[in-house]
């Protein structure tokens, strides 16, 4: 008993304890809080610079900027083209058409609405590098065998918008102008005017697909500066070198067109409903 009495514990000992472990109790807490706001800042100030960087970029006309801001619209353009002359035939003939096995055929073709652009760049790969069927034609690592890859990857989508804004037409148009003597070309070209605005969607739905792809760019185009090299490409690269004000200011680019082709959607969807 007496050596406790003794101890410094008892002789005020508690007393130091318990304010050390008030103002311990307050300190932390502010101690977090001022490393969380000086980390806060320090972001912020990287991504304020990041971004005006970005932008003296852009307003400069950088010559890097402006070639990989040329390819992409270019492959993107091509291949939006090509799937469009293979999807908006092919969704009017299965919407028309009377065959077996149609409805297995939608279900394929909706399931590839999301097939992940790694397989696709896989599949192509495989055709067309060196132990592949193509190999001879040298095609990999090139802006046709993007085009390739991306054709590939929205045909689906725009053979399926098309499908959907026929099959909304009435059945009447088609039997009065085949009533009225119009030939099978003729009717077609009836039913595809009214289905136009669903049709302009589905292109522009595609455009907007491969656009803001990587996979496929990266796999088959293999990233070449001022060659193969598309915004989506260039981005990633720009991460892994730890340089992102070329990264920030083709996000920027990249936001814009995302934005406006989905303004053109949204605008094209309403006409199709009037």
């Amino acid at each position: 008993m007496e050596t406790l009495k003794k101890s410094p514990v008892c002789k005020g000992g508690f007393r130091g304890i318990s304010e050390e472990l008030v103002v311990g109790f307050f300190e932390s807490p502010l101690t977090a809080l001022t490393i969380s706001t000086t980390s806060t800042v320090h972001i912020m100030d990287f991504l304020t610079d990041s971004f005006m960087s970005a932008f003296v970029l852009l307003w400069g006309l950088d010559q890097e900027l402006l070639k990989i801001i040329y390819v992409s619209l270019k492959v993107s353009s091509v291949s939006t083209l090509v799937a469009s002359l293979v999807g908006i035939p092919a969704g009017f003939f299965i919407a028309f058409g009377e065959f077996r096995g149609k409805r297995l055929l939608i279900t394929v073709l909706n399931t590839l609405l999301a097939l992940p652009t790694v397989v696709v760049g896989l599949f192509v790969y495989a055709f067309i590098s060196r132990r592949g069927i193509f190999g001879p034609w040298d095609l990999l690592y090139t802006q046709k065998a993007i085009i390739i890859g991306q054709v590939i990857l929205i045909i689906p989508i725009v053979t399926t918008f098309t499908i959907s804004a026929i099959s909304r037409i009435d059945e009447r148009y088609r039997k009065t102008a085949l009533t009225l003597g119009a030939n099978a070309l003729q009717t077609a070209w009836l039913i595809v005017r009214e289905a136009r605005f669903g049709i302009v969607a589905a292109v522009v739905a595609a455009f907007g697909r491969v656009i803001a792809e990587v996979g496929i760019s990266m796999m088959l185009g293999g990233n070449a500066k001022g060659f193969t090299r598309t915004m989506t490409t260039a981005m990633a690269l720009e991460y892994d070198k730890g340089e992102f004000v070329l990264g920030v200011a083709l996000g920027i680019v990249l936001l814009a067109v995302s934005f406006g082709v989905n303004l053109c959607f949204n605008f094209i969807q309403g006409k199709a409903r009037v």
